[in-house]
């Protein structure tokens, strides 16, 4: 199994490479086009995207590693397709009534950002399914090509709305532009014409029973992470201003999303692997170790690296005036290290069924990290605690998944 799954990790890693390069090399050049508190409002109004992108799946789609391949995993793919086309106008007509009633106005956010949130998490959700499909079925190549249309686009749109002077604007709607035509490509690999609609209505309802712990604590337990993903950036421009925001904001898309896509290259090939062992064998211990031993010798190169490149790569690559995100980014360093290898390994919990268990540990990272980004008198110590924090909960995470791991040996 070793070397299919290394080979596996290697196709996806080298698309992985080429997605994430494209918008590391293009926030070099918007760096020069917006500014720290423009990065901090893209970041809150991304943030509720991301947030919503969860809601409106209701989480089906980390559950199409579980299902069988064939028809069973189409048929997943098309109710949780049909899932989000029926949360979106619910979701939009809410928005609206929010809007109407003034409830966003202390927000100061352009219009046209709110307008976007809804469509923008639509397309966003529809896109994560269909990629998580082509993940569930071992099709790794044509995965390399919808991240890779998806982030080329958004950073060419939004450079080039830097370029035309728009201010924040710009970035939303450069990002929104990315994602539509990225479900667009992967929409084209994916014809409806596979998708098993059945008797949508029937097969909806049944859909929704079987898989009804998703919704009832995956999807609670997501939210939370993505609330708690974005309470950093909120916070810090509550205490310390926009500027400080917008520095974090740069840190963590710097440090973040090239980690975040590397482990994730692994949790493709992993939730493969593993789901379809957990079916034949009801546990995956090899799959698991196999997984972890990739992902803890890249991450003890990377924070080498990391830890004495990192602040003087800040200043080179845009200038003297994000010194201070490399600063923040040299100490949330030990968070997104553990979190690297934490994180592909915690997909455990829903193909043991242990979403309850999730759930509390996200209930434990939310609160640990309001207390530690709220009470701290600097910058340097507030992020520095919230670091350690999520650091000491990844090892909690680590072990609860090896043991889920075990199936019923455990």
């Amino acid at each position: 199994m070793t070397k299919p799954f290394l080979h596996s990790v290697t196709s996806v890693l080298t698309g992985a490479l080429i997605a994430q390069l494209i918008p590391i090399f293009g926030t070099l050049a918007l760096a020069r086009f917006f500014a720290p508190s423009s990065f901090g409002i893209f970041s809150v109004w991304l943030g509720g995207v991301l947030f919503l992108a969860v809601i409106l799946s209701g989480r089906f789609e980390a559950s199409l590693a579980t299902e069988r391949d064939g028809s069973p995993r189409r048929l997943a793919v098309a109710m949780t397709l049909l899932t989000i086309f029926l949360a979106t106008p619910v979701a939009l007509t809410i928005l609206l009534l929010v809007v109407s009633f003034g409830l966003l106005d202390h927000l100061n956010f352009p219009i046209l950002l709110i307008i976007l949130i809804v469509p923008a998490a639509s397309l966003v959700a529809a896109t994560q399914t269909l990629q998580n499909w082509a993940s569930a079925d071992g099709r790794y190549a044509q995965l390399s090509y919808m991240r890779i249309i998806q982030s080329s686009f958004s950073t060419i749109t939004q450079i080039i709305f830097g370029v035309l002077s728009f201010d924040v604007i710009g970035l939303a709607f450069g990002y929104f532009l990315g994602a539509l035509v990225g479900l667009i490509f992967a929409w084209y690999l994916e014809p409806i014409k596979r998708f098993d609609f059945g008797a949508p209505w029937l097969n909806l309802h049944r859909f929704w029973h079987e898989k009804k712990r998703f919704p009832m604590l995956s999807l609670p337990a997501d939210s939370i992470n993505v609330a708690a993903a974005q309470l950093p950036v909120l916070l810090v421009a509550a205490r310390f201003g926009a500027d400080s925001a917008g520095l974090l904001a740069m840190a963590l898309r710097m440090l973040g999303a090239p980690m975040s896509l590397l482990s994730a290259s692994v949790l493709d090939v992993f939730k493969r692997h593993a789901g379809q062992a957990y079916l034949d064998r009801s546990e995956c211990r090899s799959e698991f170790l196999h997984a972890f031993l990739i992902l803890a010798s890249i991450s003890l190169v990377a924070g080498i690296s990391l830890a004495v490149g990192i602040k003087p790569f800040f200043v080179f690559a845009f200038g003297d005036a994000w010194l201070g995100a490399g600063a923040m980014a040299l100490w949330l360093l030990p968070r997104f290290i553990i979190g690297f290898v934490a994180s592909p390994m915690s997909y455990m919990t829903y193909i043991a069924g242990k979403q309850h268990l999730d759930l509390m540990w996200q209930l434990a990272l939310l609160a640990m990290t309001f207390f530690t980004l709220s009470f701290a008198s600097s910058i340097q110590i507030t992020l520095v605690s919230y670091g350690f924090g999520y650091s000491a909960l990844y090892l909690v995470y680590l072990v609860m998944s090896y043991r889920f791991s075990l199936g019923k040996i455990s």
